[in-house]
């Protein structure tokens, strides 16, 4: 398990975002765990979101921004298969003891895990107007 952890520790990179003595564990798993993931796997989650949109055949391109942001909400939040794709796209990434964190304490994990995902896609929701996946 050790080349694994140490491999995986080393592919993702490095922390992102500042933690200090104050930081909770919370914080802390936040920007050394889930923001080097959610930056590596920012290509994978884009075209799995693309394939949301075109499975669940919505046309994404003639919504407003305010729809566009609120079927983003929507398909992480409330579509329980997809939102557990993304978590497994995320948490295949985590070590052995960062499992054992996440595992301890997942609600509030998932919590910023899924907001930040949410964020990031809001972030780039140029590349979903014509998408990728044809």
């Amino acid at each position: 398990m050790d080349t694994r952890d140490q491999f995986i520790a080393e592919f993702r990179g490095k922390t992102l975002g500042v933690i200090t003595s104050q930081s909770t564990t919370e914080e802390s798993f936040q920007n050394e765990v889930l923001r080097p993931i959610l930056k590596l796997q920012n290509e994978i989650i884009c075209a799995s979101f693309s394939n949301y949109l075109k499975k669940n055949k919505i046309d994404f391109s003639n919504f407003s921004l305010d729809k566009k942001m609120k079927t983003i909400d929507n398909a992480v939040q409330k579509d329980i298969k997809f939102r557990n794709a993304l978590k497994g796209m995320i948490s295949g990434l985590f070590t052995i003891s960062e499992y054992e964190i996440y595992t301890n304490n997942s609600s509030n994990l998932n919590k910023r895990m899924m907001s930040m995902l949410v964020e990031r896609l809001k972030s780039q929701v140029q590349l979903f107007e014509n998408p990728v996946l044809k």
